[in-house]
């Protein structure tokens, strides 16, 4: 009994430290992004429009989606179906979260193996306005986010079962 306690609160002190590596990764990536627009916005009306702005923009951009998506699976906030849950009888809830699941995890799983694949086909490539930056680098956000998304799926396994008990997914809003 008390070896479950343990690994209950292992797995919640471990959850909430992901969580707030992922809360700090968003806040850097979306305050370095408007940094940068209006960095962008300053030279632009200056007269002095920087070549590298739009590129970097996007590339934070993605990145902070990414991220952005991992923090949400993890607070269990992504789109779901709680009015279908809600119709479907308890008996069938939790063997379709649990399809539900396996069916995010594994397309996560294939998303990480392709932009592990896609990085290796961008060896040597560099970005057309900052060259000295790899594009191995600016696309390892997939890979990364994939394997970080799986591991929010992961961490918030455990409400899975209240979402099947209530027939509703849970929104925890920060």
């Amino acid at each position: 009994m008390s070896g479950c306690i343990g690994a209950e609160l292992t797995r919640t002190k471990l959850r909430n430290a992901f969580e707030r590596f992922l809360e700090v990764l968003v806040i850097a990536i979306m305050v370095s992004l408007v940094a940068l627009v209006v960095v962008g916005v300053v030279f632009r009306k200056a007269g002095a429009a920087l070549v590298w702005y739009d590129e970097v923009a996007s590339i934070l951009l993605t990145w902070v989606t990414y991220y952005g998506a991992c923090l949400a699976a993890l607070r269990r906030a992504h789109i779901g179906f709680p009015r279908v849950m809600q119709a479907i009888g308890r008996e069938l809830r939790l063997p379709l979260l649990v399809v539900r699941e396996v069916a995010v995890i594994g397309f996560f799983a294939l998303a990480a193996w392709a932009g592990w694949r896609v990085s290796g086909i961008l060896e040597g490539a560099s970005l057309i306005s900052l060259p000295t930056i790899s594009k191995q680098l600016t696309q390892s956000v997939i890979p990364i986010g994939a394997v970080l998304f799986i591991v929010a799926e992961v961490l918030s396994l455990g409400e899975v079962e209240g979402e099947a008990e209530a027939g509703v997914a849970e929104e925890r809003m920060p």
